[in-house]
């Protein structure tokens, strides 16, 4: 297969119009591909597919809950467990498996095609999930919720990532529980800290020394605990890739996590960019060119409409118009759909606050007064 005519994603900043060809789930190459007609993308920037270093799948038909701010997470838990038990139960009762399936939706239609799921794998994650979920990693949930995060540490191989929360809290509870991390060998190489809004200049140093990273999840801590991680932070030289958590606590999905990424930084769009693509690879440790468009690289790619910005620009004004995950279309809007061939003559289909897009495989059934990270959803 042979995509023709598009501007293709370079870096952030950089786009040039070349061909793509695809098999075996890789890009074979890039440029000018002779031999036969292939498809037309002409009108259309592509970019590699996005990076989500960081949801529960399972968790993204809630609607936010809580009544923050809050000290710490641990606090909003026992409080949405009180406060919330209706609305918790109405969407237990959907089975897990829907609910996984729909967390991997969500992603999909905002053009990310990695997530870094923090919760049990599921024998659904396999070719038929609409996108890649991560397994070679090790997790644990936090200090206050995992009995013994040392040991789970202790197990994790030193060339995987170890992903737990972290220093999601505010304060007295933050600088203990950093003191504790510290105690227990967690400032480690291969430690990855989701939330990190505890860290203070002391941490944040320690963290750089030993060799951290962070995953940044700025609507769900802004949501939870009035506060997200501080521009001297995201300035030390930590490597920070973004997450969206889940919708308990977010706002939408990693497009509306970009927007308020940028909103509450006022980072610039190549380093926002970056924290989705390439920077979430390295955060990550994905080796097979996820976060970019390479030769030998997963054939991951999402498709915006081509108003000659930079690839940056488009992604944080934008919504995409059809991705690939290992070169398989895995939705795409009725207007990409048209000129893509072998497609069935009836797609599965959803629509998305008003919007239509083809699927490649059916969506389960959206449960009455539900909906999709905030949107409504209609089959």
């Amino acid at each position: 297969m042979t995509l023709r005519g598009a501007r293709v994603a370079l870096s952030a900043r950089r786009a040039g119009r070349m061909d793509i060809a695809i098999g075996g789930g890789v890009i074979r190459s890039m440029g000018q591909v002779g031999g036969g007609r292939g498809i037309d993308c002409s009108g259309y920037l592509v970019l590699p597919g996005l990076i989500n270093a960081h949801d529960h799948l399972e968790f993204n038909l809630f609607p936010r809950l809580g009544n923050g701010p809050y000290r710490s997470a641990g606090e909003w838990a026992r409080d949405i467990h009180r406060s919330f038990r209706q609305s918790i139960r109405r969407v237990l009762r959907v089975p897990l498996a829907d609910r996984l399936l729909w967390g991997g939706i969500k992603n999909l239609l905002s053009g990310v095609t990695t997530v870094c799921h923090h919760n049990p794998w599921h024998r659904l994650f396999g070719k038929h999930f609409p996108v890649r979920v991560l397994r070679a990693f090790s997790w644990g949930h936090s200090l206050e919720f995992e009995r013994d995060l040392r040991a789970r540490h202790a197990r994790c191989p030193a060339a995987r990532p170890f992903i737990f929360h972290a220093g999601e809290a505010t304060s007295t509870v933050a600088r203990q529980e950093m003191e504790q991390l510290d105690g227990l060998g967690l400032f480690a190489p291969n430690a990855v800290m989701v939330h990190a809004v505890g860290l203070a200049p002391r941490w944040t140093a320690r963290a750089r020394e030993r060799g951290c990273n962070v995953v940044w999840c700025p609507s769900s801590n802004l949501f939870t605990l009035g506060r997200t991680l501080p521009r001297r932070v995201l300035s030390s030289g930590l490597p920070v890739a973004l997450g969206t958590d889940s919708a308990l606590t977010a706002q939408g999905d990693m497009l509306d996590e970009l927007r308020v990424a940028r909103a509450a930084s006022h980072l610039g769009t190549e380093r926002l960019y970056r924290m989705v693509t390439d920077i979430a690879a390295q955060v990550l440790r994905l080796k097979r060119g996820e976060g970019t468009l390479r030769p030998g690289g997963v054939a991951d790619l999402v498709f915006f409409r081509d108003d000659g910005h930079t690839p940056a620009d488009t992604l944080l004004a934008s919504r995409p118009e059809a991705a690939l995950v290992a070169g398989r279309l895995e939705f795409a809007t009725p207007e990409f759909a048209a000129a893509w061939p072998g497609l069935p003559s009836r797609p599965p289909r959803i629509a998305v606050n008003g919007r239509t897009f083809f699927l490649r495989r059916n969506a389960p059934a959206m449960a009455a007064g539900l909906a999709l990270a905030g949107r409504q959803v209609t089959s």
